[in-house]
Formats: structure tokens, C-alpha cells, sequence
């Protein structure tokens, strides 16, 4: 029998057997070993992304809070680790008018990005074909505007392919002349003599989309960086401190976090847990992102990343830490985890075994009864995923822990005509009734009248084949609404030792940490 622990802690009992207790903690520290034996050996890279995702996920982080996380990481370590050059290909992606607001005032930085570079100048200062076909881009179209208003001092520096060039007043009435522009010869005029150009309203107005960075992503993160770190400009700050505020905590979780090495990451867990600790409070753990932020409210100032890698592994990625364990190839490691968890289902237990881990008699530290909690929470997810194979199984786990169920009625089938035979179960355990529809009758006449009786009897054989077949097929495709989520949702073999085994961690967090 499979206990799930999910009878309320009698607190007056104190008749415990400690001996049992002792033994359940020594196993559950020996599984623990183990199973860092096999993270180690090659997963630890997947088990660091599966904490990253599961901090994108809390939701209770404010943007002001979300702004200090960040911008005291990019300040303090962004630019030894890649953190700030990935922050700005990340801003330049999803909001690249902010950089471009800092570029329109420090324009003259792009004399230098198209001197010499003849595949940058066609880029920006080209035509755009469209509907009413050729176009100015924006670079050409604010150095034709400057010329024009500006001709006394410049006109002079346009190149024109034809033999001779065109004044102000033709092109004037014909704009279209400027398509005979020599856009290279031009652009380096502009750079040797005409240093207002990069400076004026006109260039500006063209840069501060921030459409030019996707020339050269590369040249503006580094620039950019310079004026984070070395001229530490104070309105590239600003803009960046802006842009941490508005982006989405999780968008900024994924793309960033990854980033960072293991040191780095315990930085960021011990301010995320300090901006929580004010504010959070959670009367009950409805979801595992709330099991999560408690974890690492508790869990989160040992100094070590170590802890909330295994406890995330346990407590949210129960399925992929299974997985992972049996991706490896050593046979001896699988061996090792099924013996313990053998030994630990085998020690005599009711529904009051892990009081004493819930009343602290031992004397344990909040840490290491939610460690205890998390690991024997993953054992009852590897019991489940084990030994449930068959519907009676489950309804078997559902009994003996009081959990109240009903069959699901969502699963439903085609026939062989392509008529829909519904499962028919409804709430209660009886066997399934299968409807009979008038068109499938119909058909059936129409079949008999037309086989002979030796072929009649071999139709028979195979419609009681297929019924068995389809019979089976809803018997080991059973899902169950269960008392445990207020049977609002339909849970499968499949999904239900997840389900459960995040359900019993929930209620042993809230008898552990309730006042």
C-alpha cells in the first residue's frame, strides 16, 4: 500500500515510533546522495535550467523590485560574464527606441561606424522599394532633407553618377533626381566635411527608433558597454533602468539568468529572496511556483546553490529528475535508487509517520524538514510512476487514503461506422454502458441481410473484438476527477503521479510551517 500522509497531524499523539523516523531521515539523506551522484555525473547544466525556469515563473515580484534585481546584478557583475551584452541585445530586440534615444545623442559615434565600411553606408543610406516603388530609407532621406535645407554649405558635397550634377532648384521640382546620387562617394564627403550633419535634428530624428542597430548588432553592444561601464553615462542607466522595469520578470528571468555562473545565480537567489521576504505570505500552496518562493524563503540564505538545485529538482521537476536519472547509463545508480527507495517504502508507517518531522521533534532546522519533505515527496512520485499501472491501482490509492474520485465521462470514441460511443461512466464505478445509435442498428440489418450465416457469424467475432478492444483501450485510458482540486480537473494515469505527489508536498509545507 502506497500512503500519501494526507490525514491532518494529530498533534496530541505523541506516541511516535522515533527509531522509524530516524531510519526514514537516514535513507532520504542516502537517496539524496545518490541521486547527486546522477545529476552530477552530466545533468547538473539541466538541473541549473530547470531553477532558472522555475524562478521566471513566480509572478509576486514587483517592477520596481524586479528593476533593483537586476540593475544591482548588471552594475555589480554584468560585465565580467556576459550579462550586460546580453541585456542589450535583449533590449535592442524588444524595445529598440530606448537605445536609440541614447544613440540620438551621441550621434557623432556614427562617423566612425560608416567611415570605411561601404556595406554599413549602402544599408542605411539607400532606397526601399514599395508599392509606388523606389523609396529614401531613413539615413538617405534625413541627409537629402539636411542638404537641401542646408545647401549654402554643403550642396556642393553631393556626387552624382551623370556627368554633371543637379542644382537645388531642379531637384527641388523633380525629387526624384536624387535616385542619381552616388550614395558612397556622398556619405564620405559628408564625413570628411560635413561634421554637422551627424549632429543635426534631421540625422537624429532617422537614428532614435534604434532601427540601425540591426546593422551591427555587435558594434553598438560594445559601444554601449563603454558608456555603461567605462564613461559610466548616467541616462544610459536611466534608460536601462527603464527598460528592467517594464519588461516582463520572466522574459528578463530566461534570457538573462542563463548567463550568469553558479556564484552569480546564489547573488541573484539572495536578493530575490530578500525583495520576497517583505511581502509574501501564503496561507495555503495552491501551485508549485508558490511551493517554490516558500522553499526559497526558507531555503534561500545557505550560501549555496546546491540546496535549491535538489529541491527544485524534487519539488518541481519531478518527471524530468526521473527522466534524467534513468538517461544514464549506469545501471548501478538506477539499481541504488530503486534499493532505497525500496527500504523507505518498507518501514512500517501510518497516517501520522511524518508528524514528528511536522512537529520538529528532533530538532531539526526548517531547512532540513523541508529537505526531508521534498525528498520523500519525489519517493511517493517514483512509488506512483512504479507501481500504478492499472485503473483498480489507482482507485486502490484513492481509498485507502480517503481521497474522493469519480470517473471522468471526458473520453470518447469513433466506431467503426464513424458514430461517437461515449464513455458513459459518469461519476460512479459501474461498468461501462455502451449507446447503441439507430444509424448504427440500421447498418448492422443492412449487413446481416447481406452476408450468409458463416459470414455473419465471423462479422460477429470481429465486432466483439473490436467492442473488447475499445472496452480496454477506455479502461486503461481512465481519468478521474479527485476531491483533491475539488474535482475540477480530469486526471490521468499519466499525469496523476505528478499531480499527487506535488498535492501531499503542499499539505506537509502547511503543516510544517503553520503558526
Amino acid at each position: 500500500m502506497i500512503d500519501l500522509f494526507l490525514s491532518d497531524p494529530n498533534r496530541r499523539d505523541e506516541a511516535h515510533d522515533n527509531d522509524s523516523t530516524k531510519w526514514r531521515i537516514s535513507l532520504l539523506k542516502e537517496l539524496e546522495s545518490v541521486m547527486w551522484s546522477g545529476m552530477m555525473s552530466g545533468g547538473r547544466a539541466e538541473v541549473r535550467l530547470w531553477l532558472c525556469s522555475s524562478i521566471a515563473s513566480v509572478t509576486c515580484v514587483a517592477p520596481r523590485d524586479q528593476r533593483e534585481l537586476f540593475g544591482n546584478l548588471v552594475r555589480c557583475r554584468g560585465h565580467k560574464c556576459g550579462l550586460a551584452s546580453h541585456l542589450l541585445h535583449l533590449m535592442f530586440d524588444k524595445s529598440p527606441n530606448k537605445g536609440g534615444s541614447i544613440l540620438a545623442h551621441t550621434s557623432r559615434i556614427l562617423q566612425k561606424f560608416f567611415q570605411g565600411n561601404p556595406d554599413r553606408v549602402l544599408q542605411w543610406f539607400s532606397y526601399s522599394s514599395s508599392g509606388n516603388g523606389l523609396e529614401q530609407g531613413k539615413g538617405l532621406k534625413a541627409l537629402t532633407q539636411f542638404a537641401f535645407k542646408n545647401r549654402d554649405i554643403c550642396w556642393e558635397e553631393l556626387e552624382w553618377k551623370g556627368k554633371h550634377g543637379q542644382s537645388p532648384a531642379m531637384v527641388a521640382t523633380k525629387p526624384h533626381y536624387f535616385l542619381d546620387l552616388d550614395i558612397q562617394r556622398t556619405v564620405e564627403n559628408f564625413i570628411q566635411n560635413v561634421p554637422e550633419f551627424w549632429s543635426s535634428d534631421e540625422f537624429v530624428e532617422s537614428v532614435k527608433d534604434g532601427d540601425i542597430f540591426f546593422i551591427d548588432r555587435p558594434f553598438f553592444v560594445h559601444y554601449f558597454m563603454n558608456l555603461m561601464y567605462k564613461e559610466n553615462i548616467g541616462d544610459i542607466w536611466q534608460v536601462i533602468d527603464g527598460f528592467l522595469t517594464e519588461h516582463p520578470f520572466s522574459s528578463l528571468c530566461q534570457h538573462l539568468l542563463i548567463t550568469l555562473d553558479e556564484q552569480d545565480l546564489c547573488y541573484f537567489l539572495e536578493l530575490l529572496r530578500k525583495s520576497l521576504n517583505r511581502k509574501v505570505e501564503f496561507q495555503h500552496f495552491d501551485n508549485v511556483t508558490d511551493l517554490f518562493v516558500v522553499v526559497l524563503l526558507n531555503c534561500g540564505a545557505t550560501g549555496s546553490i546546491d540546496l535549491m538545485l535538489l529541491l527544485n529538482a524534487v519539488i518541481t521537476r519531478g518527471r524530468q529528475l526521473l527522466r534524467l536519472l534513468r538517461d544514464e547509463e549506469a545501471s548501478e545508480l538506477q539499481a541504488k535508487i530503486g534499493d532505497t527507495v525500496s527500504k523507505i517504502a518498507a518501514i512500517p508507517s501510518n497516517s501520522n509517520s511524518l508528524t514528528p518531522i511536522f512537529k520538529n521533534t528532533g530538532n531539526m532546522t526548517i531547512v532540513e524538514a523541508i529537505k526531508c519533505l521534498g525528498l520523500q515527496s519525489w519517493v511517493l512520485y517514483y512509488r506512483l510512476s512504479q507501481e500504478c499501472k492499472t485503473p483498480e491501482s489507482w482507485e486502490s490509492v484513492f481509498m485507502n487514503n480517503q481521497i474522493g474520485f469519480r470517473i471522468s465521462n471526458k473520453n470518447a470514441l469513433l466506431d467503426h461506422d464513424g458514430l461517437l460511443e461515449e464513455d458513459c461512466s459518469g461519476f460512479d464505478r459501474s461498468p461501462l454502458v455502451r449507446l447503441k445509435r439507430k444509424k448504427k442498428q440500421k447498418a448492422k440489418k443492412k449487413r446481416r441481410r447481406k452476408y450468409d450465416s458463416d459470414d455473419c457469424n465471423d462479422d460477429e467475432l470481429l465486432d466483439f473484438d473490436s467492442t473488447r478492444l475499445e472496452l480496454d483501450f477506455l479502461q486503461n485510458t481512465r481519468s478521474w476527477l479527485l476531491s483533491t482540486d475539488g474535482y475540477t480537473s480530469a486526471w490521468s494515469s499519466a499525469d496523476l503521479p505528478e499531480h499527487l505527489h506535488k498535492h501531499c508536498l503542499s499539505r506537509w509545507m502547511t503543516w510544517l510551517l503553520e503558526k
